[in-house]
């Protein structure tokens, strides 16, 4: 049986032959490449640019924002664990800071997980160093110990020594002797003695049993934190004491602080209040809850809610383009829409504002609707639009179905202000929100473990979600009005309208877009990215070995999660899917999601009150003609038109006779044809066309001279300024267009005719846009990188190492040999025969190398200096023994670096060699070649 990681032992020492390492850059050099690998996937910003070696990999891993990218990506308790190591002594041994997250009573859960969360920090460049010499990252520590103006999440505060520094001598002999501890004249001393006072339980439970009780009620109030209370120039007596003795110390002149190790104490040696080793798991909607009987849906039922939902859907994408076809709203001065416009658009979806964002900014998102360009800038579909109307319906929701999961503009935070104070309107910048697709990807994963119908309860997956991301947005107060929690709850929301969920259960082509099976459910022993072997991990994943642990068991009741299995669940949505993954996966949500789409119809049921009914959805043509010659009254699973003489006036507008419509009515009615239908077409026949409108600015002609004297005695017709030029012709003075509504509201049916007197027929204008690409995504970050990159990356990592820390012979005049540099293998220098010039020793920090691309490398960052005979010399020498040589180089922009090259041919100029640090063949002009060496040892 294959051995889990989880179960396998983390604190294991870095470095071989019992030498620990001393730097951070040490502790990588000592790392194999699956380990690199692992590194630079789960922190890709690394990566850009590729660094030069293993000094600059570490430097760059330092850097303050480099170091908050990655802590926000820590699941809670690995983030507790970091906390308890920057509360610790540097360095702290693997059993202090078990102890700091057991107490003194100990937890077994702890201690089962915290070798997981100890490798997650050693894998992430967080922590380096053996078990015995465990070392945060020194920015990692900065960020997380308390201080003054950054109280730490632990609620400590500082130490005795950091308390006491600048402390008068004589007031440390005050404290001394209250303490009952002898007295010293070295304020090391001192600060030592009160120190091991304050650690040993023993001594210090004896202070503690002769404190008054009022002293013990104001240490009860500071030991969870904040440590710190404002005290007078003559504090009480119960403070006093604890000041005389020490536990509470000056912060400033009205300030006192609970030193951190009688906290410790207080709290039983506990640096969290709370540890969070598991993650609760996702709770079924109403368990727990008194009486509730949980019942969940069958599959069927949720299937078919969906895929109701799906279809109302792709009629409201149509609806709003329909409504968009002849240009549509403006575009406001700073982008987007109005609220007015807004509103406007809500009322002729039929849905509330928020709703109608949603929807607009889906098509957005989808490159189905865009502005225009315009001097006079509107919205409008795009050509993309009419593309996808012939797809099948299943498709194009799969298209909307990924567009909303990949998109960065979150629709729900229109209305809201920025940062500014401005509002935010659909369609506008500031919409943008990099975390979005991974929220919403993470709730979706979460659904589909539930069973089969089950909907969750949206208490227990905002906790879920704060757990395994607790410094992307989460207040420390457990508050859910952050924007993660919100982003959250909306994507329910959104996923219910969009036909993902139905009756709040992920339906079966939800599974099949995240790629989970029908009968994941409830499993996320392996979650999406991660593969089962430890060595051979997918390109889009970000978890480390440590997170994949076991199953998540059933979720009922108030089961947990282990850490490591959530970490890696939620690493793995954070990392996404490629195109082509995404690509395949809207097919089978497709596939899955076709038979329970309704088959379009080809008819309808007409009705005698001037009504048709359509049980589903229509054919385009039908539904197209339908839309002209009769108005929607009402929507659903079932749509009902109904006919009026304006509706027919429409189609007769469009084109359509009398003769056309009954006919298309009688071939697609599964009804008779109602009389009063017919009745109503013919009339509006009749009439249609009677009159004519054309433009002279305005005329009116009628072979009838009864109805033109019936138009100038109408009062209605005085606004339009009517005047006979004719027996049969009216002029008027004003545009076509509004003649035609004049007459029509004075109950004509006139037609509109050409320069030529034939009638013009008029149709909506389908108005789209030039082709634009759908908004691209702002990425959460630089991407993930693939095997290939990762691959080339280490490589190129390790030959620019074995470069820099390349021994080297001494050129002519040069200085004595500096101390040993570190060995790739150990990090430890070694002595050789030679006298070769090697680096100098690095120093008790984190880091060595100076953090730039060109600075790293042999004699301490100086490039080689020869002359050019010295370096034609040498250089042909290398390229006749097939021995490696070192050489400053400088490139066309001025930039230096320093190379280990085997020459392989000299002439004209050039020298071409096989370059260990870029692992390949090069060509190199003389000239650029600011001086050479010889290698002590030949890297080959």
């Amino acid at each position: 049986m294959r051995t889990r990681p989880s179960q396998q032992e983390a604190h294991v020492p870095e470095a071989t032959g019992g030498t620990p390492p001393r730097t951070l850059a040490e502790a990588l050099r000592a790392q194999g490449d699956e380990s690199l690998a692992a590194l630079l996937r789960a922190r890709p910003d690394l990566l850009n640019p590729v660094p030069g070696d293993l000094s600059q990999l570490a430097t760059r891993a330092a850097t303050r924002a480099s170091v908050v990218r990655a802590l926000e990506r820590l699941d809670r308790f690995t983030l507790q664990t970091a906390e308890a190591l920057a509360v610790a002594p540097e360095p702290a041994p693997y059993g202090t800071l078990r102890a700091l997250l057991t107490g003194d009573d100990g937890n077994e859960q702890v201690e089962a997980a915290l070798p997981a969360a100890v490798r997650t920090l050693r894998e992430r460049a967080l922590l380096w160093g053996g078990d015995d010499r465990l070392r945060l990252v020194r920015t990692a520590r900065e960020l997380l110990a308390p201080s003054a103006t950054h109280p730490s999440p632990t609620g400590l505060g500082p130490t005795v020594a950091e308390a006491t520094s600048g402390m008068s001598p004589g007031r440390l002999q005050e404290i001394l002797a209250a303490a009952g501890l002898p007295s010293t004249h070295d304020p090391v001393s001192a600060v030592a003695a009160l120190t091991e006072l304050f650690t040993d339980r023993t001594r210090m439970a004896a202070l503690l049993d002769t404190a008054p009780t009022e002293a013990l009620a104001v240490l009860d109030r500071l030991v969870w934190g904040p440590p710190y209370g404002e005290v007078t120039a003559n504090p009480a007596p119960p403070v006093r004491w604890l000041r005389d003795r020490g536990l509470l110390l000056p912060a400033t002149a009205r300030t006192v602080v609970l030193p951190r190790e009688a906290a410790l104490h207080l709290r039983a040696g506990r640096a969290h209040r709370t540890p969070e080793p598991v993650a609760s798991a996702v709770r079924p909607r109403g368990a727990g809850g008194a009486g509730s009987d949980v019942r969940p849906y069958s599959p069927q039922a949720v299937d078919s809610a969906a895929a109701g939902q799906a279809y109302t859907a792709l009629a409201t994408i149509e609806e709003l383009a329909k409504d968009w076809n002849e240009g549509g709203p403006g575009v406001l001065r700073a982008g987007g829409l109005s609220v007015r416009d807004l509103k406007r658009t809500a009322t002729a979806l039929e849905v509330t504002e928020p709703v109608a964002a949603f929807w607009v900014e889906l098509a957005f998102a989808a490159g189905l609707v865009a502005s225009d360009g315009e001097a006079d800038e509107r919205y409008a579909p795009t050509p993309a639009y009419d593309a996808w109307l012939e797809l099948p319906a299943a498709e194009r929701w799969a298209c909307l179905a990924t567009a909303w999961l990949t998109a960065t503009r979150t629709s729900g935070l229109v209305g809201s202000q920025d940062s500014k104070g401005r509002t935010l309107s659909a369609l506008g910048p500031g919409l943008d929100r990099s975390q979005a697709p991974e929220v919403r990807r993470r709730v979706l994963d979460l659904l589909v473990t539930l069973p089969e119908g089950t909907a969750p309860d949206p208490e227990s997956l905002l906790a879920r979600l704060r757990w395994e991301r607790p410094l992307r947005g989460a207040s420390a107060s457990g508050r859910s009005d952050d924007l993660r929690a919100r982003i959250a709850s909306w994507t329910l929301n959104e996923a219910e309208m969009l036909g993902l969920t139905g009756r709040g259960a992920p339906a079966t082509h939800t599974r099949a877009l995240l790629g989970a099976g029908a009968a994941g459910a409830g499993n996320a022993e392996t979650p999406p990215g991660t593969s089962e072997t430890t060595g051979a991990t997918n390109a889009t994943d970000t978890t480390d070995s440590a997170t994949a642990a076991s199953t998540v068991p059933a979720a009922t009741g108030d089961s947990t999660v282990p850490a490591a299995t959530a970490a890696a669940a939620a690493a793995s949505a954070e990392a996404g899917t490629s195109a082509v993954e995404l690509s395949a996966a809207a097919r089978r949500a497709a596939r899955a999601l076709a038979p329970y789409l309704p088959d379009p119809l080809d008819h309808v049921l007409l009705q005698a009150d001037l009504t048709a009914v359509a049980p589903g959805p229509l054919l385009r043509p039908l539904a197209e003609l339908l839309s002209v010659a009769a108005e929607v009254e009402s929507k659903g699973g079932a749509t009902v038109y109904r006919f009026t003489p304006a509706s027919v006036r429409r189609a007769l507008d469009a084109g359509q006779s009398a003769s056309d419509l009954h006919d298309f009515l009688e071939a697609h009615s599964r009804t008779p044809v109602p009389q009063p239908l017919a009745y109503l077409i013919d009339d509006v026949a009749r009439k249609h066309g009677h009159l004519r409108v054309g433009a002279a600015s305005a005329y009116v002609r009628c072979d009838d001279e009864a109805v033109l004297d019936e138009i100038l005695a109408d009062k209605r017709s005085q606004g339009l300024r009517l005047r006979r030029l004719a027996p049969t012709v009216l002029a008027a003075q004003a545009e076509p267009a509004a003649l035609l509504d004049g007459l029509r509201t004075m109950g004509f049916a006139p037609a509109a005719e050409s320069a030529e007197g034939d009638v013009m027929i008029t149709r909506a204008h389908a108005y789209r846009t030039p082709p634009r690409n759908a908004p691209a995504p702002v990425p959460d970050g630089p991407p993930v990188p693939d095997a290939t990159l990762l691959g080339a990356a280490v490589r190129a990592i390790r030959a620019g190492d074995r470069a820099a820390t390349v021994i080297r012979k001494p050129t002519a005049g040069e200085a004595v040999p500096a101390p040993a540099t570190a060995s790739p293998a150990t990090g430890r220098g070694q002595g050789r025969a030679g006298g070769g010039v090697r680096l100098p020793e690095p120093g008790p920090g984190d880091v060595t190398g100076t953090g730039t691309d060109t600075g790293s490398g042999a004699n301490g960052g100086r490039l080689p200096r020869t002359t050019s005979a010295e370096t034609l010399a040498t250089v042909q020498a290398a390229a006749l023994t097939g021995s490696a040589v070192w050489i400053g180089y400088v490139n066309a922009d001025g930039a230096a670096s320093q190379r280990v090259i085997a020459p392989v041919r000299v002439e004209g100029g050039f020298v071409t060699a096989y370059d260990h640090t870029a692992d390949e063949i090069r060509t190199y002009p003389l000239h650029r070649i600011t001086g050479v060496a010889e290698l002590a040892d030949d890297p080959a």
